[in-house]
């Protein structure tokens, strides 16, 4: 009789929980938002995010292929041209992560209040 696994992100040794690390890291999130609307080679990306160093989107990308999350195509042409996108995998990230950004984008201006409001108190001792 086979025994399937139960996932569990909350138990320190499930590997779950280091894809939903990988998954909650806001440089996934924005690349994953990024390639969403198709293949993007290395510097459309870097373009798309702003703020994020060559090192760490390098690093973001061979992680996110690793997890089978995005294919990454070396064309052979003169330059050599590569080029990222999503796998179907990945693709089952859009929507979750897309309704994260419209909450994130929505919900700021709550957020910077509470974050006024507390830091006000905290001045106060």
């Amino acid at each position: 009789m086979s025994h399937t696994p139960r996932w569990d992100v909350l138990t320190r040794t499930c590997p779950s929980r280091t894809s939903l690390a990988r998954i909650a890291n806001k440089w996934t999130a924005m690349v994953v938002i990024t390639l969403a609307d198709g293949p993007r080679r290395f510097g459309e990306v870097r373009e798309a995010l702003d703020g994020i160093s060559g090192k760490v989107l390098t690093s973001t990308l061979r992680d996110l292929e690793r997890d089978g999350l995005l294919r990454r195509t070396a064309h052979a042409e003169v330059p050599p041209r590569v080029e990222y996108e999503l796998t179907p995998l990945g693709r089952t990230l859009r929507g979750p992560l897309e309704a994260l950004c419209r909450w994130a984008e929505e919900h700021i201006p709550e957020v910077l209040e509470a974050r006024d409001e507390f830091d006000a108190q905290a001045d106060r001792g």
